[in-house]
């Protein structure tokens, strides 16, 4: 049965990379120019949001978002926290989410092919999360980044699942949080992994669709401290889980 789905899967994957490829062209010099200074970064995010419309628009993938933090009415700057299931989720962030944000990943996002046109070193914060030094480093600068009233987004299980279930989440964010006072608002991203999946070309999944995505309420750290963290590291989890279930 799944041979019938081989073709079909695989010409949709060429088009929606075809699609990517001649955004990028037409807007690579765009995001030169606005990606060059830090005062143009707010400019390069209003571009990155046009062209997050364009490629999932043309290839027919549209987005269904559930908004129970009523997202604009939250204190900034905020701590966005999400599963990751599929590299939809990073542009699909740039959809949904109102204002200036600041992501925060693993330094191999920057040699990925294509997506890191979306995670950009200067504008994004990479992380060596094999090297401690590196990832201090990392979250001493999105404290900087919160300071400045940027929110952050973390995908706090640190690495990408391929069948959309959720891991254990590290604790990196909630620290972050914690030290800044900063609300966390967990988000869902449903069946993402089933419209374009981490994995082989041929194998993995492929396809137009609507991508289900729940911002959930945001959780208040007024007043916690590291005693806290654990319970903030929970609650966040079992929100996010809680939209997959």
């Amino acid at each position: 049965m799944n041979a019938l789905y081989l073709i079909p899967r695989t010409l949709w994957k060429i088009f929606f990379l075809l699609n990517f490829l001649i955004g990028l062209l037409l807007l690579f010099p765009v995001f030169y120019i606005l990606l060059s200074r830090e005062a143009w970064f707010p400019k390069a995010m209003i571009v990155k949001r046009f062209w997050a419309h364009w490629i999932l628009g043309v290839p027919g993938i549209f987005i269904s978002v559930t908004d129970k933090a009523q997202i604009k009415s939250v204190q900034q700057p905020r701590i966005y926290c999400a599963n990751h299931c599929s590299y939809l989720d990073v542009i699909i962030s740039y959809i949904i989410l109102p204002d200036y944000f600041v992501f925060m990943g693993k330094a191999e996002l920057l040699n990925a092919p294509l997506i890191n046109r979306f995670f950009t070193k200067g504008m994004d914060i990479a992380v060596e999360r094999k090297s401690r030094i590196g990832s201090h480093q990392a979250f001493m600068r999105a404290g900087k980044e919160i300071d400045k009233s940027h929110s952050m987004f973390i995908f706090p299980e640190g690495t990408l699942s391929s069948e959309g279930k959720l891991r254990g989440f590290k604790n990196g964010a909630f620290k972050l949080a914690i030290e800044k006072q900063s609300p966390v608002v967990p988000i869902t991203f449903i069946n993402n992994w089933k419209l374009l999946q981490n994995g082989g070309f041929f194998k993995a999944y492929g396809r137009p669709g609507i991508a289900r995505v729940i911002i959930h309420e945001p959780i208040s750290t007024r007043g916690f401290t590291d005693a806290d963290l654990v319970y903030l590291l929970n609650k966040t989890h079992a929100a996010i889980l809680s939209g997959l279930e």
